[in-house]
């Protein structure tokens, strides 16, 4: 019997509007690489992820791939007023991760700045309101 601590976390949902539009700002804006890209009843089974890290996916749902209506217009509730996931990354070079994305055109929520608890961040909003953050460990 499991007591959890065989557990490995492989897939994060991120409630997107557009999954080809996500595709694209994933793939060629963010710089993760594409894992999954198959039929799915709803749209298409599309994940991707950080080429460091082959064992998490992402997971581009639409409201379109929950299995009930009430699922699926929660979601849709969600994308109206920003979907609001967070992802954090953590890069060897925060700055330039910053000016690459922010000349990308990536809505900006916060420059970089050194936080007391020893890493300098960022933040970005995808085009659905998920919090993007990306953090350099310090020192």
């Amino acid at each position: 019997m499991s007591n959890g601590k065989d557990f490995t976390l492989t897939h994060v949902a991120l409630l997107v509007g557009d999954q080809e539009q996500a595709l694209t700002f994933y793939r060629d804006v963010i710089g993760l690489e594409v894992r999954q890209d198959m039929p799915f009843p709803g749209g298409r089974w599309l994940t991707v992820g950080p080429v460091s890290q082959p064992g998490i996916e992402f997971i581009l749902e639409v409201p379109e791939m929950a299995p009930v209506d009430a699922a699926r217009a929660a979601y849709q509730g969600r994308l109206a007023s920003g979907a609001q996931s967070t992802l954090i990354f953590t890069t060897d070079a925060v700055d330039d991760t910053f000016t690459r994305l922010r000349d990308a055109g990536v809505a900006v929520d916060q420059e970089p700045i050194t936080q007391p608890y020893g890493v300098r961040d960022c933040g970005f909003r995808d085009p659905w309101g998920n919090h993007l953050r990306f953090s350099e460990v310090l020192g």
